[in-house]
């Protein structure tokens, strides 16, 4: 068997798709993307599809360490995000061809059901709590809201206490048996984020996730020495040496992203990392179908996972959602917060084809904003 074409789709509302065909009919998906960079890393799939036409589609790890060391230049979002959705479409391949749900090929399931949290309260945090309690309606057990929106290096009191009482409002909401976790989304400097993790310590959440920048990696020891708080960090890091500072730095959870860090093959082995460390898996996924399906997969072959994010309702998800590329819709449906363990073979969803060309026609240019201070200077969102 051999692999004979692939296709690429730009899907609203931000999201873009691998379609990848064998010369014997089995077709695998991948969904490789960098948000806001999609025709980016459209362009780094093809050049790198190029050298697996006529190769087997069954020999992933030769592919992944000839696509990731093939080149003298190495890594970086656009490149681990294409080597991603490509490594996702020949594990679909894979497990289609054995007839078995990825996880069994990765050693078979260590749990029956993934826990799942949600997203409320938008990029600017507002109206959190009645979102919060509509997800407790909707019998999820956990939710993430943006901590602030945006931050000066050196914020007022004020500042500090609108983000601890939305917290805390949400944390009333859920009651003490649901989790609330909190995204600094890397705008915090480091001297506000030790203040805000010690106002945050009553609202006791899951984790604190990107407490700042992933270049200023080097500043989470000292934060996790000042606070009990847990520290999640890792959507913007890409490969198991860049998570392995933060390891070294002590954080509690890793939260690799399927799309960006290299797939399955390499997030795999970053979950196996962490757990030399005693550290958690919760894999960063505000993404669509195809990239949730691979998340899925690895959750229920990893000891050490610990909750799974998706995209359902967030606040990107304009006139397109997670389930609309999807002909079975069931197999992401909810009970008491957790998705069933999936059965069917390769990543465990059945892709829409028809409804993902009709979209790719309509296509998106999505941006992520540029937020700028009062006095004009550019501040992170």
């Amino acid at each position: 068997m051999k692999i004979a074409r692939f296709e690429t789709f730009l899907v609203p509302p931000r999201w873009l798709f691998l379609r990848v065909e064998t010369d014997e009919g089995v077709v695998g998906w991948g969904e490789p993307v960098v948000e806001g960079r999609a025709a980016t890393v459209r362009a780094a799939v093809e050049e790198l599809m190029e050298a697996l036409i006529g190769a087997d589609p069954l020999r992933i790890e030769d592919h992944w360490q000839t696509l990731t060391k093939g080149g003298f230049y190495r890594g970086g979002p656009v490149f681990a995000s294409a080597v991603a959705g490509i490594d996702q479409a020949l594990w679909d391949i894979h497990g289609k061809v054995r007839g078995a749900p990825v996880h069994e090929l990765l050693g078979g399931a260590v749990r029956e059901r993934v826990r799942v949290y949600s997203w409320i309260g938008g990029d600017d945090p507002a109206e959190s709590a009645e979102q919060a309690t509509a997800q407790v309606e909707a019998g999820l057990t956990a939710v993430k809201m943006n901590a602030t929106g945006p931050f000066r290096f050196i914020e007022t009191r004020a500042q500090v206490a609108a983000t601890v009482r939305r917290a805390e409002v949400v944390r009333e909401a859920l009651g003490e048996e649901r989790d609330v976790a909190l995204d600094f989304h890397g705008r915090v400097s480091p001297p506000m984020a030790k203040r805000l993790m010690a106002a945050l310590e009553e609202v006791a959440p899951i984790f604190v996730e990107e407490p700042v920048a992933p270049e200023l990696g080097h500043a989470i020891a000292g934060l996790i020495a000042a606070s009990p708080i847990p520290i999640a960090t890792g959507e913007r890091l890409f490969s198991r040496w860049e998570f392995k500072p933060v390891l070294d730095a002590g954080v509690a959870v890793v939260q690799p992203d399927l799309s960006h860090a290299g797939g399955i093959s390499e997030v795999r082995r970053i979950a196996a990392l962490a757990e030399t460390y005693g550290a958690a898996l919760a894999p960063h996924c505000p993404l669509g179908p195809i990239s949730l399906a691979a998340s899925l997969q690895v959750a229920f072959a990893t000891p050490n996972f610990l909750i799974q994010e998706q995209s359902l309702g967030i606040h990107y998800n304009v006139d397109n959602d997670l389930l609309d590329y999807l002909v079975d819709r069931s197999v992401f449906s909810f009970e008491d917060g957790t998705i069933a363990r999936p059965t069917a073979p390769g990543l465990g969803i059945d892709v829409d084809e028809a409804a993902v060309r009709e979209a790719s026609a309509r296509g998106h240019r999505w941006r992520n904003p540029i937020w700028r201070d009062a006095d004009g200077a550019f501040t992170e969102w």
